[in-house]
């Protein structure tokens, strides 16, 4: 008797575990924030870029001077007097010209990041669409839509948005179109590739023969089942849009005065480095790093905490 009731209570033990296991389940996304909070490197990434946004966002309530103005008192003595001072009101120093470094500065990396940021979104709607595109209809469709990314591969992406700016003028929407131009192909490769892995699946064949239309499929079917594919790659392909706007800056090709960017700071404080001014190149560069970094860093959590290999 003893031993019958041990058994009944192991079985009613084991069904309220399950029970509460069914009851205390996290889903995909939960399961995979908890794997990225477990990341030291890239929680760190993350309060280290939330802490460049609060200064582009918070900065300028700290400014006694716009980023044109110019400090005529010091402007012929930026080696000197014209370093960085809580005295003066110049927090970074001036640049070559007499202006407010820590103005420029907050104007240059929120120019950057949102280079990064709209390019980037740009080039995950157009990549995914058309690789999703791509991969489902398959076929000789399929052929003639990859072997035109593969041909815009071909050709040097620096010498596309060069060429761009050179034909249609240096402006801030021409550098979108020409970094927007080149920044989805690798995307479409990848979404591609993962889309033909997902058409043949029961649930795709299920709404085929209920009639659903194709780009109804593509959207409510395999483009949700890409989001962690696209969400990695999207916050990698930040990083590398505002490398190659800051090395179109770094040219004198990319934003334009009066407005600018990390990369054109840093191009200016290159060139003046040798008259000892040492902090024009300094901060623009340390937020470059930090941002670059930080992104690289929260890509790989992020890849790390969605990679179905370690669920």
């Amino acid at each position: 008797m003893t031993q019958t009731v041990s058994r009944e209570d192991r079985t009613e033990r084991i069904a309220e575990t399950m029970t509460d296991a069914a009851i205390h389940g996290r889903s995909l996304w939960r399961d995979a924030l908890s794997r990225f909070l477990r990341n030291r490197a890239a929680v760190g990434a993350v309060i280290a870029l939330l802490l460049v946004l609060a200064f582009v966002l918070v900065g300028p309530a700290f400014a006694r001077f716009s980023n044109e103005e110019i400090d005529w008192a010091l402007m012929g003595d930026v080696a000197g007097q014209g370093g960085p001072s809580l005295a003066n009101g110049h927090y970074f120093g001036l640049d070559e010209l007499g202006r407010d470094l820590y103005a420029r500065t907050i104007q240059a990396t929120g120019t950057s990041l949102t280079v990064g940021i709209i390019g980037a979104a740009v080039a995950v709607i157009i990549g995914t669409l058309y690789g999703a595109f791509a991969g489902y209809v398959g076929g000789s469709t399929d052929n003639l839509m990859m072997r035109g990314v593969d041909i815009l591969l071909a050709v040097p992406s620096m010498f596309i948005i060069i060429l761009l700016l050179v034909m249609f003028g240096r402006s801030f929407s021409m550098l979108f179109v020409g970094i927007g131009a080149v920044s989805w192909l690798e995307m479409s490769r990848i979404v591609r590739g993962q889309t033909l892995s997902l058409r043949n699946r029961e649930f795709i064949e299920a709404a085929r023969a209920a009639g659903v239309g194709t780009m109804t499929i593509i959207l409510r079917h395999i483009v949700p089942n890409l989001m962690g594919v696209v969400v990695v790659y999207a916050t990698l392909l930040v990083p590398q849009i505002i490398l190659t706007e800051s090395f179109i800056s770094f040219l004198g090709l990319g934003v334009q005065e009066p407005a600018t960017s990390l990369g054109a700071l840093i191009s200016a404080g290159a060139a003046t480095i040798t008259f000892g001014t040492v902090w024009q190149l300094a901060f623009p560069l340390f937020f470059f790093l930090v941002t670059i970094v930080s992104l690289f860093f929260i890509g790989d959590g992020l890849r790390d905490a969605l990679d179905p290999k370690d669920r």
